[in-house]
Formats: C-alpha cells, structure tokens, sequence
C-alpha cells in the first residue's frame, strides 16, 4: 500500500486518513450520477469485477453489482450455493478459478474472519471485504461515514458517535469505531457485558455496558442487530 494507491481494501487499517477522505469526496462526487436521467459513467469501462458471497446477502450484493455496472465494469455475481465450494471445493480452489477469469477486482462476503485476507494472498486481482465472519465489513462503515458527513457535514472532529447493541459479533462495530476515530470522532460502545467483546478497550473508544450514558451529548447514533 502506498499513500495513493491501495491494491485491498479488507479493513480500516488498510486506510490512512487521506486515503479513507478521499474516497468518500469520491463518492460525493458519484451520488451526482446516481441523479442522472441515465446514471452510467465510463469510470472502469473494460474492468472485470467479481462479486462471490457465500453468505446471504440482499443490500451488499446489490449495491456492488448497481455501482459496478454504473461505473461501466462487467460484473459476474457468484454465490455460495451457486459456488463449487458447495461439492466440496476448497476457498483455494476458487480462487485460483477466479483468477483464470482474469478478474480485476474481487469482491467477497464470507462467514471465516480473515476470508479476504486469505483470497487477497493468493489472488491476482485487487479483493475488497464485503464482510468477514465477527472481523470487519470497511465499505460499510465509509457509507456510514458518508451518510453521517451528508446530515452533520465533514468534520469528524469532536463529534460523538454512540454505536450501541452486540458489539461482540458485530463486524460493522469494528469496522465503524477504527473508521471514525481516525476520522476525529469520539465514539462510545454501549452494550451488555455479555455482548462487548474481551479487551473492548483496545478499540480505543469509551466502553458502557448501559446505554444511558452513551446516549448522552451523542450528535450520532448506531444501532446494532442482536
């Protein structure tokens, strides 16, 4: 990885300020096409990219597929029951199958924390993590980022960000507390003891394990799936 040129994107830490900044005033700059009478830019026209889900995926799924067919890519949409990895083929096997496609980039939702970690090792293509098992979901947590720049504007700084529910097992806590603390928010995780994960302080964030507190002079709000 360099300061302007990132291969993976399979979590925050792959991001330095700049670069996690850069790529939302990107996206300010696409939800202009998503306006358009016809919303289609030549941006990866001649890319190939390959979205594999081996997990049930609806919104994810598909907001990949539109903005990789808006940006001109020729997308292919691989799922896990669809896969060979269902008569037994390994996550190897597949990637090296991928690869004979000559995919650019290769997007996975896998159920095993460090799935794209491990695609990315042995692939040729560019691999974005849609999504690994209780690790990280990074795409999810830049439109979280997006959507709370849209409503509160783009300094991240002093702001407080309550993230409140199972922060244990949620990807999408992890991925949004590193995010926004690098982006200068103050985030606080709201859970029962029984739902924040072992050595919770290492995110750096203010810990609760009632949800008082941390609602307490929050400008944002997350709320978590149980």
């Amino acid at each position: 990885m360099t300061e302007d040129r990132i291969r993976h994107l399979l979590g925050i830490e792959d991001l330095s300020v700049r670069s996690a900044e850069r790529v939302l005033d990107t996206a300010q700059a696409f939800l202009e096409v998503t306006r358009r009478p016809v919303r289609k830019v030549p941006a990866l026209r001649g890319k190939t990219i390959i979205n594999v889900f081996f997990e049930a995926s609806t919104r994810t799924r598909t907001s990949f597929e539109l903005a990789g067919k808006r940006l001109s890519a020729d997308v292919v949409n691989i799922g896990g029951s669809s896969s060979s990895t269902s008569k037994g083929e390994t996550l190897r096997d597949t990637v090296n199958t991928l690869d004979a496609m000559h995919a650019d980039v290769i997007v996975i939702r896998h159920a095993a924390s460090g799935a794209a970690h491990y695609v990315a090792r042995y692939s040729r293509a560019g691999v974005v993590n849609a999504g690994d098992g209780m690790h990280e979901h990074p795409t999810q947590a830049l439109l979280d980022a997006f959507t709370i720049r849209q409503s509160k504007g783009h300094d991240f700084k002093g702001m407080k960000v309550a993230i409140c529910g199972d922060i244990s097992h949620s990807r999408v806590a992890r991925s949004n507390a590193l995010l926004l603390r690098m982006l200068g928010a103050d985030v606080a995780l709201a859970g029962p003891r029984t739902l924040l994960p072992t050595a919770v302080e290492s995110f750096g964030c203010r810990v609760y394990d009632r949800i008082e507190p941390a609602l307490d002079g929050a400008d944002v709000v997350m709320m978590l799936r149980i």
